[in-house]
């Protein structure tokens, strides 16, 4: 099936700004459809949810929607989609009521290689329960954490593995079903950090095994909030701290507050979006695959563009292996700039290819890249040929 990214790019207004977007992995752009069904629900009358009158039946539909279009995307069910703040708020929460069962003796694994939201809410809730923590590490040369590594640190006090379904600086994507697998044997749970893997591949959350997938629908086209899924019977097994009147059901259990009711229709929306990329037949979750699918593809094109052109400039050194599994995302330096330099030079020229750590310190540290860190370029679905080739004049101007 034929990807027209010209006919994606053509949805997205901040793209008549003219930059190159390489940002996607800290947030990507919105479509239009996105952001009308945002204002929507802001302009309809909509009340605390309820089944009396019609602004109390249209804030039960966007809720109910947006569970089931987020259920589709993860592969999932409805019951067991919960919506937070952003997934580090989400794994706060869950981290501190899974700890509340946890106590001396207790090991909880984490890794190298994730996002600091996948680590220091586990690092945190270990230490207050009195629980002990194990370190996964990766090979810093192929920037990929194996089951092996994983299993070298597991136990049969093994209560929990914190891992990613994709390294936000790498890409690298671990084999998380045989890390939950492993974890299972022992009794043990896996959460999941989906928000890198969701926007470029099909999430499918039976085959991964896992107990809990967290993701960020604004990383996936969607508005600034985090979303999460595990299966009812895990959910219906936690019970954490909220107030007195709030349901006791599952999910609502875990959802604090009023939900953002705008946000959850712009999230039904992007995941429209994202299951229309192509043209598809069949149910959502159907064309979800198919749309994903053919996405990766275009992706993976994309990416060995950008790989070969940076490996032909001299003054180029990236990290990571490109024979292993990785999302669509490159990571390097320039000898002779730093990455500060680079990522303002660059956007100088309309590329909008951020550096840093990302928050993935410990990733950085092993990588030996310390507090400054490395640029990084991630490919999104409105990404094109024009825009890295851009991105690559750019870099050999600036590394010449």
């Amino acid at each position: 099936m034929v990807y027209d990214v010209a006919a994606v790019r053509a949805e997205f207004p901040a793209l008549s700004e003219g930059a190159a977007h390489f940002d996607g992995p800290g947030g990507s752009q919105t479509p239009a459809v996105v952001a009308d069904a945002v204002a929507g629900a802001l302009r309809a009358a909509v009340a605390n949810r309820g089944t009396v009158t019609k602004a109390e039946q249209r804030a039960e539909e966007i809720v109910a929607a947006a569970r089931t279009a987020a259920a589709d995307l993860v592969g999932g069910t409805a019951g067991g989609i919960v919506f937070g703040r952003s997934m580090t708020q989400l794994t706060y929460d869950f981290s501190r009521t899974l700890a509340k069962n946890w106590g001396p003796g207790d090991e909880i694994v984490v890794t190298r290689l994730d996002h600091d939201a996948n680590v220091r809410p586990w690092v945190q809730a270990a230490a207050a329960s009195g629980a002990s923590l194990r370190w996964a590490n990766f090979d810093p040369a192929t920037g990929m954490l194996t089951p092996a590594d994983v299993e070298a640190v597991l136990s049969p006090r093994t209560r929990l593995i914190a891992v990613t379904a994709a390294s936000n600086l790498l890409g690298s994507r671990p084999d998380v079903p045989a890390i939950a697998a492993a974890a299972r044997r022992l009794g043990a749970l896996t959460y999941v950090d989906g928000v890198h893997l969701t926007p470029h591949d099909l999430v499918d959350f039976t085959a991964l095994g896992a107990d809990f997938f967290a993701c960020s629908p604004y990383k996936f086209l969607g508005p600034h909030l985090g979303l999460l899924h595990a299966s009812a019977d895990v959910l219906e097994a936690l019970r954490p701290d909220k107030l007195r009147p709030m349901p006791d059901t599952v999910p609502e259990r875990f959802e604090l507050g009023t939900l953002p009711y705008e946000l959850l229709a712009g999230t039904t929306a992007a995941i429209d979006f994202l299951a229309n990329l192509v043209p598809g037949t069949g149910n959502r979750r159907r064309r979800l695959v198919e749309s994903m699918t053919t996405l990766a593809k275009h992706e993976a094109v994309l990416l060995d563009r950008l790989e070969a052109g940076l490996a032909s400039i001299p003054a180029v050194t990236g990290y990571g292996d490109p024979d292993r599994r990785r999302t669509p995302t490159a990571l390097f330096n320039v000898a002779g700039r730093t990455p500060a330099q680079m990522y303002r030079g660059l956007a100088e020229r309309g590329v909008n290819a951020p550096a840093g750590t990302f928050y993935a310190w410990e990733c950085a540290e092993r990588l030996g890249l310390g507090t400054t860190g490395a640029v990084r370029a991630g490919i999104a679905p409105y990404t094109d040929e024009s825009d890295v080739d851009r991105l690559l004049a750019g870099v050999a101007e600036l590394g010449g």
